[in-house]
């Protein structure tokens, strides 16, 4: 008599969970998100910076008309789940060209404005050149491409943090020339956010995730619980491959980071964009403050949906990489629900 011992199967089969694209899950290496593509615009749409950077606030509630049309909705109230995010001024404090050749972009020349030293002695040391200016202008011809170098002070907003985030923003115009004229002009100077967006337009979003730690696969892929008493343990992965050869694959679900990553939200429409002290709907300060972060002090943005980040995170801002070919109208707001 012959006695066959069948292992336990699973009866069906099942997605993997887990977009390996995301890989590897490590914790960031900075609070401050790096973009690395921008655009550039075209000529029609004027010069000026292509990019911004504010803190994240938190959420409310915003009533609008659905003006989307072909939508079952169409011309209807329609209620938004909103972030807020506020928008100190962007400070230029210096400009940089870049040269191109086939290993990559090559820094040519910065310029820094003598007043932009002073704030920037915490984050690193540079010297102020009094014919800066001039060689720039001579070594334009070596240019491909004209970057704004920016700071932006948490301090102004109530944040804490004295040292300034500083990055680089690309410049949209006809050509180099047109592009260096404009940062020459604004040098030293403050650019506010109404200055780079219009209400209604689409966004994209950069920011850090909320870390949540060392997770295991169940609670980090999704991957089920196994039966009880089945083996010694319910909330690992059932088996990490064959027995040859002896190598366990990185499509395996294992334990590990969770959060604290990078991530790009595309397409996120601006509902409002305001100043704190002048608005015609209502403050946009919940009675006592938003939670972990206060009152709202100065300019601010409402986009519909949500944003990675905590609050008093850094998020930055980019004109959409996945432009939709659709008209910028400024959306019917009826109330706002803080």
């Amino acid at each position: 008599m012959e006695i066959f011992l069948y292992m336990g199967h699973r009866k069906y089969s099942a997605p993997r969970r887990g977009s390996i694209a995301f890989r590897p899950r490590a914790r960031a290496k900075s609070l401050e998100a790096r973009i690395r593509t921008w655009t550039e615009g075209s000529a029609k749409d004027g010069t000026g910076l292509v990019g911004f950077a504010g803190f994240k606030v938190g959420q409310i509630q915003v009533m609008t008309i659905d003006d989307k049309e072909k939508t079952p909705n169409f011309g209807k109230p329609l209620m938004n789940h909103s972030t807020v995010i506020s928008l100190p001024p962007l400070k230029i404090v210096g400009i940089r060209g870049y040269s191109e050749d086939g290993y990559g972009k090559h820094a040519i020349f910065d310029v820094y404005s003598k007043d932009s030293i002073k704030d920037l002695s915490t984050k690193f040391k540079t010297k102020y050149s009094e014919d800066g200016l001039q060689k720039a202008e001579s070594n334009l011809g070596n240019a491909k491409h004209i970057v704004a170098i920016v700071a932006v002070f948490p301090h102004k907003i109530g944040i804490s943090q004295k040292t300034p985030f500083v990055f680089e923003v690309p410049v949209s115009g006809k050509d180099i020339k047109t592009r260096f004229d404009y940062l020459k002009s604004k040098l030293g100077q403050e650019v506010r956010a109404q200055d780079v967006f219009k209400t209604g337009q689409n966004i994209d979003v950069h920011g850090i995730t909320r870390g949540k730690g060392v997770e295991g696969p169940v609670t980090r892929f999704g991957i089920k619980r196994k039966q009880h008493k089945s083996r010694k343990s319910v909330r690992a992965v059932g088996t990490l491959g064959p027995i040859s050869p002896a190598v366990v694959m990185y499509t395996v679900a294992r334990q590990g980071q969770r959060g604290f990553h990078q991530r790009t939200e595309y397409n996120k429409r601006i509902l409002l964009m305001s100043n704190s002290e002048k608005t015609d709907i209502a403050d946009i300060n919940p009675k006592g403050g938003f939670k972990h972060f206060g009152l709202v002090d100065g300019d601010y943005m409402v986009v519909r949906g949500t944003i990675p980040g905590v609050p008093k995170r850094l998020i930055k801002l980019r004109q959409p990489i996945r432009s939709r070919p659709t008209k910028t109208a400024e959306p019917k707001i009826l109330e706002v629900i803080v």
